[in-house]
């Protein structure tokens, strides 16, 4: 009896061992709005994670994608202007920043460029500056005309703003 009682002994050692082994599985854990809250404050609480998030994030096209998206999203609301004003170095990182991700990312300088004319077209300073520019620069110019030409609507809006306003046209 003794040989089965220390068998039995192993075994039940063994099992309780194997059985208490634990394993992490990310997506259960994720599942649950508590422990993801608990992940994203302990992620943002401590900027080294903060920093390794962002990482890995960069490392995703789809991330990257989404992040493009919001930091886009953040510069129409102003919320950026007014985190800037009040922080002259971020002002300046931040400006370095997008120079960078304009000169990598053609998609987002396309959409930056768009935003600043479309800036400019609201305020009649704006356009008469931005028509300016224009004039100087020929590849501006040429760039303007194929914009036009392939942007029916574009062209469209053009040429009603001629028509409504030509004395402004010529005072300008």
């Amino acid at each position: 009896m003794r040989p089965t009682v220390k068998i039995l002994m192993l075994l039940v050692i063994t099992f309780s061992i194997f059985s208490c082994k634990s394993h992490f599985n990310a997506t259960e854990t994720m599942n649950l709005q508590e422990n993801r809250d608990a992940v994203y404050q302990e992620i943002i609480s401590d900027p080294d994670n903060f920093r390794e998030f962002i990482a890995q994030a960069r490392q995703n096209e789809e991330a990257k994608k989404i992040m493009m998206q919001e930091h886009m999203q953040m510069m129409e609301s102003g919320k950026m202007k007014g985190m800037m004003e009040n922080n002259p170095e971020m002002k300046e990182k931040m400006k370095s920043h997008m120079q960078k991700m304009m000169e990598e990312n053609p998609e987002m300088k396309e959409k930056m460029q768009q935003m600043m004319i479309e800036k400019m077209l609201q305020k009649k300073e704006g356009r008469k500056m931005l028509m300016q520019q224009i004039q100087k620069n020929e590849e501006m110019k040429k760039e303007m005309m194929q914009k036009i030409m392939e942007n029916p609507e574009m062209r469209r809006k053009m040429q009603d703003q001629m028509k409504q306003k030509p004395e402004d046209h010529k005072n300008e």
